[in-house]
């Protein structure tokens, strides 16, 4: 029986790779359809006029125009309230 471990066992060294999250236009910059203006997990920010979700939460233009950002007092149905940060292609 051998006293020491196969070479190549080693469980470390492995990392998952970055997935590049955050704001990718900001506000003012002009963007045309399909531009990806903001990559997250869940819905930190909410889609707003002219703006879609994608499956991953990615939100994107939806037609030309320019980027602005809101913040709007939105009531859940059990009537706790939170502010949401909506995002406009105007």
């Amino acid at each position: 029986m051998a006293k020491t471990k196969a070479t190549g066992a080693t469980k470390l060294g492995r990392d998952s790779q970055p997935k590049y999250l955050g704001i990718k236009r900001s506000e003012g910059q002009i963007v045309k359809p399909g531009m990806i203006i903001i990559r997250q997990r869940g819905t930190k920010f909410c889609p707003g006029k002219n703006t879609k979700r994608g499956s991953d939460d990615t939100i994107y233009a939806g037609k030309t125009g320019v980027v602005k950002f809101t913040t709007k007092r939105k009531t859940k149905f059990d009537g706790s309230q939170r502010i949401i940060k909506i995002v406009n292609v105007i």
